[in-house]
């Protein structure tokens, strides 16, 4: 059932429908990313880890990708890497989420081509602001 909100903002938002991948290996940044996302009508995609993920990415092709910085075996900038290293996905906006709010973590985002920076603990608007940050562009592709 799609629940649709009541109130001043009834009509579908800018970020209804689209696909949004979330890359953590904490269940607990997962569950609240997908129940902000779900609220905001997007269709979520869940990953623990980066080869979790890049498995997921072909078959779901979502429009923006949430990726942890820190996670076991693959990191977010290696999985960023190898995400815009991919012809088929490498205009796919990419966002890194840390717990740090670092310069140096952001660079080094840039560096692996992420295109924007969210810090942990973030709260509904922060993550569906990011989103809707690239809807328009991925209405148009």
């Amino acid at each position: 059932m799609h629940m649709q909100a009541t109130g001043a903002n009834a009509e579908p938002s800018e970020v209804d429908g689209l696909k949004v991948m979330v890359i953590d290996d904490s269940n607990t940044i997962r569950r609240s990313a997908e129940i902000f996302l779900l609220q905001a009508g997007c269709q979520v995609i869940l990953a623990e880890d980066g080869f979790d993920a890049l498995a997921k990415i072909a078959d779901h092709r979502p429009d923006v990708i949430f990726v942890d910085i820190m996670m076991p075996r693959l990191d977010g900038y290696l999985t960023c890497a190898l995400i815009k290293k991919n012809a088929k996905f490498k205009s796919t906006p990419v966002v890194m989420l840390s717990s740090k709010d670092g310069l140096f973590d952001r660079a080094r985002g840039r560096m692996v081509g992420s295109d924007q920076y969210l810090t942990k603990p973030f709260t509904k608007e922060s993550l569906i602001s990011a989103v809707a940050s690239f809807a328009g562009r991925e209405r148009a592709n």
